[in-house]
């Protein structure tokens, strides 16, 4: 499109036309007369006019220029969005709050929300953190280096006095700061009445800290590495309360009490029903729980507990069954109880799960027969085709019996409890544990906790931790979205929100400022968390 200018009874008209093809000809074509030349100069609309698409054109040749690169450009989009969502959940508040008093020379509290930021765009060590921002637009962050976010994670981990008896971790700045978030969030319920607890383990570049850095069994696949034993406590609404941080040879089974112990101490705890995976179970702990008055939901070991085996799952009483709605439709569950003594067994069968079993072992079974024509030396040492063999003199064979044994526990899943609760209700709230699972899986992929090149306790504690407030974030961005019917797709979200830019220029005495344009998820997780998107274009005086 273009302007022109005609002559009509000694009048000069100006006119908004498009050139159009017709067959093999091109012609103008009129979209608007825009009227005479001489009235709209007179008037000043020529010159607004001008004014408003030179506008348009400037911000076109901006984002031009940084699609090609030829101006730098910082992204907007994380730090705006989390950037809103970190005061409202009160975070800055509470560490300026801790801080108090405190006279570090830098911005503490900046360092550590770029710090969290990081975890939840790309992780890695601080220093790439330190590199890493200089790519966004974050308020605040200017004049921030390496050292500081050293700095900052040693405050975060520091020790505030002696390990409390029967503590497996001295109190720690960050235990102060996850209390405070806890409170501010208090009336939201009445009493923590529900707790989910699951344990997992993290992995050093190094030696680790003077005590964290321990070698043990590796849930990385790492034996060869130190780690640490990382525990995440949330509440029945899935969102983080609290982490314990203990040396990598801490057995699971151990960690349980004294985080609950420490539950009821640090956040008024005083009746809750823990919910935890079969790896933390004992009868000690049992007796232990029972002793602090806590309800419990532990999940049993099927195969290696007698009783199970013996006795539960050979119980004769019928199942009922239900109906358990899933994102991807419906599947059958069954659920009973069984007692045995004074102890109360839930045993559920899920028939989605049990479909699942039974095709894993059926491939199983299909890979060995393939083998077992080959020869069988070679499958002893594979543990998924070992426990399917028997001796037959010289030779293995399908020990059919051993098959019959594994299709008993085909979606079939037993937990324990004490709680005061329905079958059905235990069973339910067990599944959501998977939830803390999920967590997990988002702090060591989605949030890559690792790697972790820090050599002292206080600043690994310090680094694991704006992961735990990343998780803060995440898991708040998407109640929001959930409220509004939306569910983001993590990983696309995150790179649509880094295409949301800004560049600043300065031209004929002004400062321009433009952001690209919205991109995907962006809009409407914007809208969802009821944030509004800077505007297209901004101007001020230089």
């Amino acid at each position: 499109m273009f302007v022109v200018e005609r002559v009509a009874r000694g009048h000069r008209y100006l006119y908004l036309v498009e050139s159009v093809r017709d067959g093999k000809t091109v012609r103008q074509r009129t979209i608007k007369a825009l009227g005479r030349k001489d009235a709209l100069v007179a008037s000043g609309e020529l010159d607004r006019l001008a004014a408003s698409i030179a506008r348009h054109g400037e911000r076109s040749l901006i984002l031009s220029d940084i699609d090609a690169g030829r101006i730098a450009s910082r992204r907007i989009g994380g730090p705006l969005l989390f950037g809103r969502l970190w005061p409202r959940l009160g975070i800055g508040d509470v560490l300026e709050e801790v801080l108090e008093g405190r006279q570090f020379g830098f911005a503490v509290e900046r360092a550590v929300f770029i710090g969290t930021l990081h975890r939840l765009f790309v992780s890695g060590s601080d220093r790439d953190c330190a590199n890493w921002m200089a790519d966004y637009g974050i308020e605040g962050a200017e004049g921030l280096a390496l050292h500081h976010f050293y700095r900052a994670m040693a405050w975060l981990g520091e020790e505030l006095g002696e390990k409390a008896q029967g503590a497996l971790v001295a109190r720690c700045v960050k235990d102060v700061i996850e209390e405070k978030l806890f409170a501010r969030r208090q009336d939201l319920f009445t009493d923590l009445s529900l707790v989910f607890m699951d344990t997992t383990s993290l992995s050093f570049h190094g030696a680790g800290g003077e005590t964290l850095g321990k070698r043990w069994h590796s849930k990385d696949l790492r034996p060869d590495l130190a780690q640490m034993i990382l525990a995440l406590v949330v509440d029945g609404e899935g969102r983080p309360i609290c982490t314990e941080m203990v040396p990598g040879n801490t057995a699971d089974v151990t960690v349980l009490l004294p985080v609950v112990d420490r539950l009821r101490t640090r956040f008024g705890v005083t009746r809750a029903c823990v919910v935890a995976d079969r790896g933390m179970i004992s009868a000690d702990t049992i007796a232990a729980l029972e002793k602090l008055g806590m309800e419990y939901i532990l999940g049993a070991r099927e195969r290696s507990s007698s009783v199970i085996h013996n006795v539960v799952l050979n119980d004769t009483a019928p199942m009922v069954p239900l109906v358990l709605e899933r994102q991807r439709g419906e599947t059958q569950l069954w659920v009973k109880e069984v007692k045995v003594g004074k102890d109360r067994y839930i045993v559920s069968r899920n028939d989605a799960e049990a479909e699942k079993d039974k095709a894993a072992r059926q491939a199983i079974i299909a890979g060995l027969e393939a083998q077992l024509k080959k020869g069988d030396k070679a499958l002893v040492g594979n543990s998924a085709y070992r426990r399917y063999l028997k001796a037959s003199g010289k030779n293995f064979q399908i020990d059919v019996g051993k098959l019959a044994e594994e299709a008993r526990y085909d979606g079939i899943t037993v937990v324990r409890t004490n709680a005061k609760v329905t079958p059905l209700q235990a069973v339910l709230r067990y599944r959501d544990l998977l939830e803390v699972e999920s967590l997990f899986r988002a702090a060591k992929a989605t949030f890559n906790t690792r790697p972790i090149f820090h050599q002292s306790d206080a600043a690994i504690r310090g680094h694991v931790f704006c992961s735990f407030l990343a998780l803060v974030l995440s898991k708040e961005l998407r109640r929001l979205c959930r409220a509004k019917g939306l569910t983001p797709e993590w990983q696309p979200l995150l790179r649509d929100l880094d295409r949301l830019q800004e560049a600043t220029i300065e031209k004929d005495g002004r400062i321009v400022t433009t952001r690209t344009h919205v991109t995907g998820q962006v809009g409407n997780v914007f809208k969802a968390a009821g944030i509004a998107l800077p505007h297209n274009l901004d101007e001020q005086l230089a």
